[in-house]
């Protein structure tokens, strides 16, 4: 809750998803309204998969600026919306809705997200190979923006149970940036032969591999990480994740799940407000609401 008077000027944004009560959202917009004295709240709303279309409602109602979506909503919130920019209705989900005078526009703020936070390290996608662990939401995001942002070559690797959905991302993003993506089973055989026929150059766990509680878990073995490789994972759940700490040591680069979060927290930030995130700001919040759940 921010620390100024709440009134009928009071501009209200929030996040819809269910569960929400571990959110790091509010924490971070807040503390950037806060800091911008701008007079704005951003509230969590636990909304159930059968309330999604009344919510929507009600945000047209009650003339809120701007929503975060998480899970399970990205999907589903797509037919109750007006308009998606390009890239959102590429990817096939939303994380990002503005409310212009009730016209809703949805955005995906992951990819950007991700695409920024690679930016900032001096990481420029464009004639890279990449591998993909994952085809599930955040799969989708990364590939897309990569794809979108003139990556020579991606690989897309999921677990046995949910191979189709790789080979149907990657069938998405070759025909819709007529580049020869490729998909196939996560397992040590697949990994031990893209490392090693292929240059890649960002490796990205877009699985849940190694979220807190299960934070001795690595998608990948540490013998096939190798100095010049860019390791990103998605994971922010411990902040340290194993994974970067076998990449740190194998003399890789590593970017942290926390920077995607806090980057498309600031992405969508940007596009309630009009005004320039705190970026600093909302990374310290982030960090710091992530060791008080630790605690």
């Amino acid at each position: 809750m921010t620390d100024m008077n709440i009134t009928g000027k009071t501009k209200l944004c929030g996040l819809i998803g269910e569960p929400v009560e571990h959110t790091m959202s509010p924490a971070m917009h807040n503390a950037a309204y806060r800091e911008m004295g701008l007079d704005y709240v951003y509230v969590p709303f636990r909304v159930r998969p059968d309330n999604l279309g009344r919510a929507i409602d009600g945000m047209r109602a009650f003339n809120i600026r701007g929503l975060n979506v998480t899970i399970p909503h990205k999907v589903g919130v797509i037919p109750f919306l007006d308009k998606l920019d390009t890239l959102a209705e590429k990817i096939g989900a939303v994380n990002t809705i503005v409310n212009d005078n009730g016209i809703l526009t949805g955005y995906n703020t992951d990819a950007t997200g991700f695409l920024r936070a690679l930016l900032a390290k001096g990481i420029e996608p464009r004639g890279k190979k990449a591998l993909v662990l994952g085809a599930g939401g955040a799969s989708r995001a990364v590939s897309l923006i990569l794809a979108d942002s003139g990556a020579e070559r991606i690989i897309i690797l999921n677990r046995a149970e949910e191979l189709d959905w790789a080979y149907e991302l990657a069938g998405n993003i070759s025909m819709l940036y007529n580049m020869d993506a490729k998909a196939g089973q996560l397992n040590r055989e697949s990994l031990d032969s893209v490392m090693e026929r292929i240059d890649i150059s960002i490796l990205v766990n877009a699985t849940s591999v190694g979220m807190t509680p299960d934070v001795d878990s690595t998608p990948i073995d540490d013998d096939l990480l190798r100095p010049g490789l860019v390791v990103f994972d998605v994971v922010y759940n411990p902040l340290g994740t194993r994974l970067l700490r076998d990449a740190e040591t194998a003399g890789a680069e590593t970017i942290s799940g926390i920077e995607m979060l806090v980057w498309q927290g600031a992405l969508a930030f940007e596009k309630f407000t009009s005004q320039e995130a705190p970026l600093d700001l909302m990374r310290q919040e982030a960090i710091r609401q992530l060791e008080e759940h630790e605690e």
